[in-house]
């Protein structure tokens, strides 16, 4: 769209018929939405011309960066042979092919052999929970059906994810939701009841798993489920010796370990995957948002070896009922070789590394001077302040508090987008981003910061 009159009508019907996700409606009644029209590289536009670095990447995706040439070019390639066609009833299409192919010989040190496609992490989540439901009835285990997952754990917002995420504010409204799930502690450095040392924190929190798995029952415990690095719950960057541990605690006691890599997954981390970056191989992967870039709709199940000999067996239920209507669609499928491509040629998981420690360091230099960021921490280019009353009592914002709200419209006002999670302000920029992006980043918080006081 262009013109005056256009935009006329963008402002006027702008909150008008919609509902945001993640949001009360009563908030854009009389604060309407900011309304983006066009991206370029770590940039967005909106409907006047101003411009935001995207500290975001949208919603941890746009890994590649916003209008891609390439990957304009072979959604439109594609797009002039096939947009569409189901995979249901025995139908299959060439770059849904090829990306299987990709996706194993990419996850070769996990040992993945089989990919289910969906159309996003939700749905990707859901179906890693039917796959791990659906394994132990196929090897007899029909009573294993129980979920472990961690307290802050974000894993979608489908029911079986919702059941899974350990955020009351994800949780509440939708109550009751699908028995079965259970959360365990998180290993949360900066706030939890126990110690400052990561070891001993990584080595409590795997204890406290291997105790609910034996509370539970190991016969009754179909997997657990966790982030590599836990996103929209407060960016929390496990111990080093967590994810290992974890994995023992789940061989011990055969149980499936899902690692949630909807965020993590092709490079965010400063490694191809989260759970790589430890040397753990799951069970089941949870693939989504980088792995196209969010530019068409796509989500990932994939599974190793051991659960997919489970299917080559006859039995009753081993048809795999579950499915979606975009599974495997072209366009979606054709932009994720693309951007794998650019991923791979670019070594965007070794500048997410580089860039990211660069990032930290500089919000690090913020904590010396904004007696309001108590801690700073991440991976990758995955990172976060969290923000205090009081730094001594390391006192949270609460809820209600207006301080976030009005640090994100502050750097918004200063030309950047970042994210408020119930304390913590979170980055997660593309993939792409420069050392002079990053300063530009940092001086717009700080800038924010000498403005806005709790």
């Amino acid at each position: 769209m262009s013109g005056p009159a256009d935009i006329d009508f963008l402002r006027a019907t702008n909150a008008r018929h919609i509902w945001h996700p993640m949001a009360d409606p009563k908030i854009f009644s009389g604060n309407p939405p900011t309304v983006l029209e066009r991206g370029e590289g770590v940039y967005v536009y909106d409907i006047d011309g101003r411009r935001y670095l995207d500290c975001m990447a949208s919603l941890w995706n746009v890994n590649v960066g916003h209008n891609r040439p390439e990957v304009n070019a072979a959604i439109t390639e594609q797009l002039s042979r096939l947009a569409y066609y189901s995979s249901f009833n025995g139908y299959s299409n060439p770059p849904s092919i090829a990306l299987s192919d990709y996706l194993i010989r990419r996850l070769e040190p996990e040992g993945m052999v089989r990919v289910l496609y969906s159309s996003g992490g939700s749905d990707a989540v859901d179906t890693a929970f039917k796959l791990a439901r659906q394994f132990w009835k196929l090897e007899g285990q029909a009573e294993r059906t129980k979920i472990l997952s961690l307290k802050y754990g974000y894993h979608g917002l489908h029911y079986g994810g919702a059941s899974a995420n350990g955020t009351p504010s994800f949780r509440r409204a939708y109550e009751p939701l699908i028995p079965g799930f259970f959360q365990v502690d998180s290993p949360y450095l900066y706030r939890n009841p126990w110690t400052s040392d990561p070891e001993e924190l990584g080595r409590i929190c795997a204890e406290q798993l291997d105790r609910e798995i034996q509370y539970q029952g190991p016969d009754t415990v179909a997997a657990f489920i966790a982030e590599p690095v836990q996103g929209a719950g407060g960016l929390i960057v496990p111990p080093d010796n967590y994810w290992p541990l974890v994995r023992e605690v789940c061989d011990k006691h055969d149980v499936l370990l899902i690692a949630d890599e909807v965020i993590t997954g092709f490079g965010r981390t400063g490694h191809w995957f989260g759970a790589r970056g430890w040397g753990v191989k799951p069970d089941i992967m949870t693939l989504a948002k980088g792995i196209n870039s969010g530019y068409v709709p796509l989500g990932a199940t994939v599974v190793n070896e051991r659960i997919a000999r489970a299917w080559d067996r006859d039995h009753p239920l081993a048809a795999i009922m579950h499915g979606y209507t975009y599974s495997g669609h072209p366009l979606a499928c054709a932009a994720a070789l693309a951007c794998q491509k650019i991923v791979e040629e670019e070594d965007l998981p070794g500048n997410a590394a580089r860039m990211g420690e660069y990032f930290l360091g500089k919000l690090r230099g913020l904590q010396e001077k904004h007696a309001v960021i108590g801690d700073v921490r991440g991976r990758g280019l995955m990172m976060a302040l969290e923000m205090v009353k009081d730094r001594d009592t390391r006192e949270p914002f609460g809820p209600q508090d207006s301080f976030g709200p009005r640090l994100i419209k502050a750097m918004a006002a200063r030309g950047a987008i970042a994210r408020w999670l119930g304390g913590k302000l979170a980055f997660s920029p593309p993939l792409i981003i420069t050392r002079e992006q990053v300063d530009e980043a940092v001086a717009i918080v700080d800038d924010a910061l000498a403005e806005v006081k709790p």
